[in-house]
This record gives structure tokens, sequence and C-alpha cells, in this order.
């Protein structure tokens, strides 16, 4: 089952009243502007090889934190929409050299929630060496970087580094000569890969690939061992007694065990006996073996290097196959997984069979490592041969390779489920002890299982042998070659194929524009009999166009178009692809059918026509009018096939200039006296949109630049960084260009080319000044222009500026503070996100600008005690929405203060969509009504159906999903979250509950919470033994006048005795505990319809 579940609207919600009015802090709180409508932003944090920190809030960048001694180092930093590349300079030579992984700088992909709960506090990454590189390791282990693999094919050690080992290991790394110019890889140093997120790839379709033949003939697998690289193997289970004959656990889970139900799944449909079944559910090999290496833990996640050292073990264990249904983001780089299976399948002879990922029906979706060249790489189909719309489709990313290479049967798959497992939860068991569920992860076991029914009739056949007769039986299912390979399998036609072909697939690859000079481009096809005869094969070529056209008479040739292969022999044919004929440039696939006695051998081709292109000379000169020492370009493709397409000159690239497709381009860069220190002189100069479509020169002249000025008025302000980009809509695209730079002291800015009048560009210019810790000045600047600033003036005066006294409040002596504005232009612009470290609780005041429709979002955090490299990870984080604010006006704001407990409002509740509920709620939100997040020690959730427990974890309920029944029913769902004294010594603990009536369908849960909201210091504390006025909220369905009934209790002794307090008029009255000492409050709240809510927040608030 294929399922992308996204967070129901909570609009429903957001009408919910209040009994009593918000409470007044100790220090005065005059209520901020009214906040935009819609959620609240959500910031995380990136760390990158380098050391440094990057800001991400609602997924853009917006804020970046240089490791100590790079405060310096320009950053260039971009973005399309969908990928956002931060990359400090002195690390984009080693990108454009081949030696580090552009994805150890792309926050999309390090930002993801898998890559969060891999990393942590860190990053993992992969380091390949030339030869023993002793000194390198040891410089590396000098770092405190764990090494958790050695990587045996690789040549490569997986390690672990924690934020504070990042910047060392940056060091061990590279080598310079003060002079980021020639920053280069440490001797011994080949690869530094990121070591990746990879997830599992989520009766009829053994009979639909010719399986019962095969066993009709005496092949069932016996003999060979398939490895199942996954989530372990449930060997218990009736089908698999017996089949797994070596398993380990590589992930981060505690056991081998198949708590996820994935592995036991494909491992049932490669070699289940079907014995539950009585046969019906039999797995394609059930002779086969199973060696079940568990690398992702038990939700179906993991990392390269855990994968890698899985497919190390069992390749010693004697795998001949090796079922891979899993995958991640392919880039056209080798990346350690390709390089290991392709090593593997070269040294070892081991078949990979893989999967080629959910993420069609898009064009070059293919997942790696299904895009190894040695892979057998599968997509799915239905029972009817149709392409699932959920496989991923080639070319292949880079080079335009064919891939996947077959299909076979995907969609609704029933076999053997892992008790208890996630999957079996989710989509419960039918019949008993089975799932039934889609995707290639579905697909591929059927190739592992039948290349194994062919490894035992061929025992001395490696991997090419496999795979090319696999794909030379394959059916031809009518589809394109990126869209089926070859064809659908039929391991029936497999095992009696006397002929195949030594080329799984032909690519002619890419035929330069102009076609008037083409050449033939021709590819041998090696046909080899395996039989006792000789054999006569008639060949045809045909082809089709990207939009399924036939191609023209001539485009392909064969010569000869009969050849007779001598048996045990092989014999060579020609093929031919002539780009001079007259037809539409761009991607021509097709296949090579050999026929002969009723066999035919399919073999898929593909060649590119290049569309027109040109080349594009990249010229840059300095401020004194010589040839530029330093200078860093980037030509973006915005339009055509390449658009996204990126190409990077600097000094030492062999040439600048770029041969370009025609169409439009967006051209920036800076010219730099030294490349480590951009207050040295930098010079930005750009050309928003290049039109290519003639051979041309682009000059990036620093003498055409003018100064950049930006002050505020309070002359002691020091900068603390300067932003500044341009954005460029393009279609659906919204492309994003720019630099970071500690301030804006000797740059210099330009605009080439001519106006851009249609709408579709802006620019943006953030600054921050600070005085001390007491002042902050932060400003945003910008819209729609015409053309980029050549030079840029802006003095703003207090009058322009908006006053916001802030105070930071702590639950907990001795930590430190973080309060950050990020300011938005003309509702789309985004800034960037400074501020600084001060102790708490604190107050600060920020002057925000307020020109050209500013909004901004101020975020606050509890800090954590320094790591070595003097970074701070976050303890809590609490934010406040977009907002406007007016010049010369003062506002207050008061953060992280209790008494903390959970929201009801548009962004938290409960919903039902269907047959799953989604619970969206923070147990530490503060007492000024601020959300966000908190380190929690411990947490546990049950969610009660008419008395029949159907939730019992110990999972938090911020972002929970629950499957129920559809039938009407009556719940209470329970939960309990804890913080430790180092994170908090106020609200320490949070009990809720909810009781209500709910039936299938989609709309939001009648559910409540009450707030307290006492009078209280920024240690969110009251007197001791006095008397405390604590107004009391209502928020969610018993607001208002739908409450019908409220109790409130405080308890002393941390629960074991309540009192009740008695609520008049949305109010009620305690006596503040003694000193050091806190009351817990608990709420119970009724609304009209029977609908219940409890709350109880220990340590509530403490004596002073």
């Amino acid at each position: 089952m294929r399922r992308l579940v996204t967070r129901p609207g909570l609009v429903a919600l957001a009408a919910t009243a209040v009994v009593a009015a918000t409470a007044t802090a100790a220090v005065p709180a005059t209520a901020g502007p009214a906040a935009t409508a819609g959620k609240r932003p959500t910031q995380t944090r990136v760390q990158l090889i380098t050391g440094d920190v990057v800001q991400v809030t609602d997924g853009k960048v917006t804020g970046f934190t240089p490791a100590a001694g790079r405060a310096n180092i320009p950053v260039h930093i971009e973005s399309d929409g969908e990928r956002s590349l931060v990359v400090p300079l002195d690390a984009q030579r080693l990108i454009s050299d081949g030696t580090l992984d552009q994805r150890l700088f792309d926050i999309d992909q390090l930002n993801t929630a898998a890559a969060r709960k891999l990393y942590k506090n860190g990053l993992k990454v992969i380091v390949g060496y030339r030869g023993g590189a002793a000194a390198a390791r040891a410089d590396i282990q000098d770092t405190g970087a764990t090494v958790h693999h050695g990587l045996k094919a690789l040549n490569a050690q997986a390690l672990t580094a924690s934020a504070a080992d990042l910047p060392a290991l940056w060091k061990s790394l590279t080598r310079s000569d003060n002079d980021v110019t020639r920053t280069t890889a440490a001797q011994g140093v080949d690869h530094v890969w990121l070591d990746a997120p990879v997830k599992a790839q989520l009766d009829v379709s053994v009979p639909q690939i010719g399986a019962p033949a095969a066993w009709q003939a005496g092949y069932d697998g016996k003999g060979v061992k398939v490895a199942v690289v996954d989530t372990g193997v449930y060997a218990d289970h009736p089908d698999l007694t017996g089949k797994v004959v070596a398993a380990k656990n590589f992930s981060t889970s505690p056991d081998d065990v198949d708590h996820q139900g994935h592995g036991t799944h494909v491992a049932s449909t490669i070699a289940g006996s079907g014995a539950k079944s009585g046969g019906k559910y039999k797995g394609v090999a059930p002779g086969a073996s199973i060696i079940a290496a568990k690398v992702l833990d038990d939700t179906g996640s993991g990392a390269d290097s855990d994968i890698i050292a899985g497919i190390d073990w069992s390749v010693a264990q004697g795998a001949d196959i090796v079922n891979m249904s899993l995958g991640g983001t392919d880039t056209p780089d080798t990346d350690p997984l390709e390089a290991t299976v392709d090593h593997y399948s070269e040294s070892d002879g081991v078949l990979f069979a893989v999967a080629a990922g959910n993420e069609g029906p898009g064009a070059g979706t293919i997942d790696t490592p299904g895009s190894a060249d040695s892979a057998l790489t599968v997509g799915a189909v239905d029972s009817g041969d149709k392409t699932a719309d959920f496989s991923s489709r080639g070319p292949r990313v880079g080079d335009g390779a064919i891939k996947p290479d077959v299909t076979a049967p995907g969609v609704d798959i029933t076999a053997a489920s892992s008790p208890g497992s996630a999957i079996a939860q989710e989509v419960g068991e039918n019949p008993e002890g089975y799932v039934t569920i889609s995707g290639t992860s579905m697909a591929t076991p059927h190739v592992a299982g039948s290349a194994a029914l062919l490894k035992q009739q061929h025992p001395d056949w490696k991997a090419a042998q496999l795979k090319g007769v696999l794909t030379a039986s394959a059916k031809d299912t009518g589809f394109g070659a990126f869209e089926q390979g070859a064809g659908r399998i039929q391991v029936d036609h497999a095992i009696t194929t006397g002929v195949y072909a030594e080329q799984t697939s032909l690519n002619f690859g890419t035929a330069a524009w102009p076609h008037d000079d083409d050449q033939p481009i021709t590819r041998t096809l090696t046909y080899r009999n395996t039989g006792t005869s000789d054999v006569t094969l008639d060949l045809t070529a045909s082809g089709t166009s990207a939009d399924g056209k036939t191609a023209p008479e001539g485009m392909f040739t064969l010569s000869p178009a009969k050849v007779t292969v001598p048996a045990g022999k092989t014999a060579d044919v020609t093929i031919g692809a002539d780009t001079r004929t007259e037809a539409p440039d761009g991607r021509y696939t097709g296949a090579v059918v050999a026929a002969a006695d009723g066999q035919s051998v399919r073999t898929a081709f593909a060649v590119e026509r290049e569309v027109a292109s040109y080349a594009v000379d990249l010229r840059h000169i300095g401020r004194d009018g010589k040839a530029a020492a330093h200078f860093q370009t980037y030509v973006k493709a915005l339009t055509g096939d390449a658009a996204g397409t990126e190409y990077a000159v600097d000094e030492n690239s062999d040439s600048t200039t770029v041969r370009l497709p025609v169409g439009e381009y967006s051209v920036q860069g800076v010219i730099l006296k030294d490349r480590a220190d951009s207050a040295q002189g930098t010079d930005w100069i750009a050309q928003p949109r290049l039109t290519v479509d003639k051979d041309q020169q682009v000059t990036l002249d620093a003498r055409t630049a003018k100064p950049v000025d930006i002050t505020v008025p309070d002359a002691r302000a020091k900068a603390q960084q300067a932003y500044m980009y341009y954005a460029l809509k393009e279609g659906s695209a919204d492309y994003q260009f720019g630099w970071q730079l500690p301030s804006y002291a000797n740059l210099r800015t330009a605009h080439l080319g001519p106006e851009i009048t249609d709408g579709s560009l802006r620019q943006l210019w953030d600054a921050d000044f600070a005085v001390g810790d007491a002042k902050q000045y932060s400003l945003v600047h910008g819209g729609p222009v015409q053309r980029l600033a050549t030079g840029y003036t802006r003095h703003e005066k207090k009058r322009d500026l908006a006053e916001v006294k802030a105070s930071l409040g702590t639950p907990v002596p001795g930590k430190d503070s973080w309060l950050s504005p990020i300011g938005t232009v003309r509702g789309s612009l985004m800034g960037y996100s400074s501020g600084r470290v001060a102790p708490a609780p604190s107050s600060r005041t920020l002057y925000l600008s307020t020109a050209d429709a500013a909004q901004w979002s101020l975020g606050m955090e509890q800090l954590a005690a320094p790591l070595p490299n003097g970074w701070q990870p976050t303890d809590s984080h609490y934010g406040v929405s977009f907002a406007s604010y007016r010049a010369g006006r003062t506002y207050k704001e008061v953060f992280n203060t209790g008494v903390f407990g959970p929201l009801m409002d548009e962004n938290d509740g409960i919903v039902r969509d269907g047959n799953t509920l989604y619970a969206f709620l923070r147990m530490f939100d503060d007492g000024q009504g601020h959300d966000g997040f908190t380190t929690v020690k411990s947490a546990h959730t049950t969610l009660v159906r008419d008395g029949e427990t159907l939730v019992d974890n110990d999972k938090s309920i911020e972002y929970a999903s629950f499957g129920v029944p559809a039938e009407d029913g009556n719940y209470t769902l329970s939960t309990t979250a804890t913080r430790t004294e180092d994170v908090a010594r106020v609200g320490t603990r949070i009990d809720a509950s909810w009781s209500f009536r709910s039936a299938a369908g989609d709309k939001a849960i009648p559910a409540s919470v009450v707030r307290f909201h006492p009078d209280l210091d920024l240690e969110s504390r009251a007197r001791a033994g006095k008397k405390v006025t604590m107004p009391v909220e209502v928020q969610g369905a018993a607001a208002g006048d739908d409450l019908k009934s409220l109790t409130v209790h405080a308890s002393y002794d941390d629960g074991t005795t309540w009192r009740k307090l008695t609520v008049k008029h949305g109010s009620t009255t305690l006596t503040a505990p003694a000193k050091g000492k806190g009351v817990a409050l608990r709420a119970e709240v009724e609304d009209r319809q029977g609908n219940t809510s409890t709350v109880t927040v220990y340590n509530a608030f403490l004596g002073r």
C-alpha cells in the first residue's frame, strides 16, 4: 500500500473562543500586532560538513552561522523552489572536481525528517581513501568523529561526526595554504560522500511472470542464496520456516527482528513456501535460501553505510543474488551505493535486483542504487501489465541511460506478514498471516526470485549472464524504454532462452548540435548462444520519439539484418543511429528484436539528438581593469530540458566557456580580491536573464559595479550579517540566487543585460546590526524590480522603525537564549535570521524595518550548554507568526514562561480523515500562547475505543496518526510527556486526555484544552505564600457558550493530594508554593455534547 499522508486542515478549530482574558505578565506585555493567518513558522537547523550551521524556516534558508574562523568566507545560496544549496566558497572547488558530494550542501536533502532523525545534531559521511592512507585515517580519528563501519568494497570508512567534531573533520579532510582558492582534498582522501538516508520502497503475480512453468521444469531456486537487504525477516512465519540461513542487524534498531514488515514481505515473495495459505501465496523460488541483512530500522529507514555494510556481509555469506527493495535520491555523480553494487557485480558476479523507486510517473526519477550500471533495475506493473503510476521512470540522471531494465508485478501484492509489524498494523492482515501492499519494492523480489530459478539452472552464470537473459526474454508491454526497460519479466521464457544479448541495453549518448555534419553512431550488439545448435536470428530495430511518434525511416539501422549464432559461441551485429535524419530534436528510444524459432530477444536502446546549443564565453575583469584573479560564477538553466541544471566556473576551471542548449539562463557571480575575506573587496554582478540563441560573450566587469551602503540610526551598531539575493519566476519555478557575507563592507553590485519588465524579477536586501546584547536592528528591503541594483544606498531613520521590547524567560537557571527576527517583504521575499546569544532571563530591544510591506516573525530559543566548537543546541523554541509592525510604535513580547501546556487553535488539535485520526498537539507551548517545540525526556500515548486499547506506545502526539475502525465508537486519547531538569524545572510533566465519539469521515474532533495564566516573573515564579489570581482559559469545543462544566484542582505534593479551586468569571485564586517548590494544576472540562478533556501540569509554577 502506498500512502501520501498530509496534515488535514484544522480550520474548524480556528473559531474556538475563550472564557477568560489572557493574564498580564510580570513584565508588561502589550499585545503584539495581528499575526498573518495560517500555520506558525517551523524552524530547524542543518549542519554542514564545514562546521557551519544553516537555519531553515518553513523549508526556506533563513540563516547561516559560520563555524569559528570562517566568518569572512562568502557563501553562495540558491534555490529553485524545490532544492536549496548553501555552499561556502572554499567547498565549491572540491565539489567541482568531484571530490566532495554536493548533497552535503543540499539543504532540502539534509533537512528531511529522515535526515534529521539520522544525523541528529551532526552529520554522517563516507570517506573513501587512496590506498592505505594511514595518515589521513589517523588525522580523521583525532577529530573525534566515530568510525561505525569499514566499507571494504569502497576502501572507505563511514563516520559519524557531532556538531562539535565537524570543524575539525573539515580541516582533516582538506588542505589549504591560507588561500581557499587552492583548497584541495587532504593527501590520501579520494571522496567524501554524504551518508544519505535510504528508505524501503513500498496470488496472481507469480503466475503472471511464468514461475509455475519454471517449477514444472524442475527449478525452484534450490541451492541459491538470495540476500534480502531490508528491514529484517520474520523467520518464524510458516512460509519462511527453515529459509533464513543467516541473519545480522546493521541498522540502528536494537535487534534483527522485522518490526516494520517490509523485509518479510519481500523474502516471502522470493522464497516463501506458501505453507500457511495452502500454497496460494507461494514465492517465485520456494527452494531458495534467504540471507537476512537488516539494514533499515523499524521505521523502514537507514543510511547508505548501513546498507553497504550489510552488502559486504551478505557477499561474504555467499549470496548469489541481492534484493534491494530500497532507494534514495539519485544524482549525476556516482554515489557509494552505486559504487558498491558495481564493485560486487564485477568482482564477485553477484546480481543485484534493485527497485527503481516510487517517484513516478515523472521522467528522470530513478532512485539510487537502481541507477547503478550493473543493477538489474525493476519497475512495477499491475496485473494487466500496465506500468504503475508510482513506478519511477528513466532516463537515468546525468547521462540519459536506460533505466529501469525490466518491470514486474508490484501492485497489490499479497505475501507474508511479520506479526505486529508497522505494515501489519497499518493495512491489516487479510487473510491472517499475510498483507497486501504495492510498490517497486514488491516488484523487485519477483525478479530476484526469477534470477534464483535461472541461477539454479546455470550455477556457473554470473551477474552479467543472469541479467542478460532476464532482460532479453522480457515481454514487451507496449511502453517506452524509459518506462519498461526491455519489458515485463518472463521467467518461463528465460529458462528456455538459448540466445541472449550480452549488452542488456544500448546508450548511443548525445549527438551534438548542429546535426547536418553528424556521423552515424554505431554500437556492437553481441549475441551469445548457450545451446548446442546454431541459431539464426532475424533482426529488426524500431524507435519512437519522446512524444511517442515513430522515428524517421533510416534513423536506426542493423548490419546484418540476419545473423547465425554458432552453438556455444557469439556473433556480433552492428546497430547504427543516424541523427542526420530529418527529425525533431530530443530523445529517442527503441528496441532491437532478434527472433528465431518462436523465441525473441529484446534489447532496448536510446539516443539523444541534442537541441540547438551554443558557446557562451564568460570573461571576468577586476577593479583594476585586468583579468580577475579570483572569481566564482554560476550559470543556471531556467527553461527547456536543461532547466535546473547549473554550470559553475572559477579561476581554476579548465575553461570559462560553457556550451548551453538554446533557452533562458541566469548568470551571476562574484569577483573577489581575497576568496577568504569578502571585506577585502567583492563585486556581485548578475545578468538575471540571458537568452542563449547564438554564440556570445558575457563579461562580468567589476569596474561597472557601484557600492552598497546600508546604515542604521545608531553609530555604535556593528554589522552582524548581510544577505542579498534576487528571485526570478520562470513558469512554475521560482529561482533565487544570492550571497551571505559578514557585512556589506567593500561590496559593490551591478546589473547586466536588458531590463525585465514582466514582473518576474524581485530583489531583497537583508541586514542586521547589534549594539552589544541589548539592541538589534534588523532590516529587510526590496520587492519587484526591472533591473537589479547597480549599487544600493539605504540610511534608516529611527522614526521608520518599529520597536519590540522582548523579554526572554527561562524555566531553569543558568540557560542562554537566542532571539532572532525573520522578515519578509511584499509577501514573498524572505530574509535571513540573525541574533545574539545572551544569558536568560534577559531583555532585548529589536528595531524592525517597516517599509516595503515588511512582516516579521520572531523566534526565541532556549539553548543548551555550548559544545566544544562553541555551538549551542536548542532545548526549546517558541515563535510568533509573521505580522506587520507599524513604524514609530512600541510592542512587547514575553517568551518561555509558564504555565506551559497544549494549545487548541487553527494549527493544533485532533482531526479525522477517513479511518485515520491525526493528533497535532504540542504539550509544552508557553504561557503566552507561543507554540514551538521542546526537548522531551519521555512520552507515552494510548488510544482506547469502547474499552479496547488500539494504541499503546512511547511516542508523543505532536504529529501522530492512528488507524481506527470505520464504525462509530467512543474514544479516549491519553498522553504523558516529561522534560528533564536541565531543560525545565517548571512544566516538567504534562498529562492530557480527550474523550469523544467519532465515526468515519473528514472532520475536526470536538476536543478542548484548559490553559492557566497566573502572573509570573521571567523564571515562572510567584511570591511564595502569597495569593495568586489565575485566569483560566478554555480553548476548543468547550469554549464560550459550549462549556458545560469546568473544574480546577491544585496539588502541592506532586499530585498525591489535590485541592479543588473555585472558578468564577473565568478566574480562580490559589496560594503560591513555598520558595523553590512547585504547584501542580489540573483542569477537567466538558462541552455540551458530552466530550471531555483533562490537562494536568506538574510544577506549573514555582514560589520565590
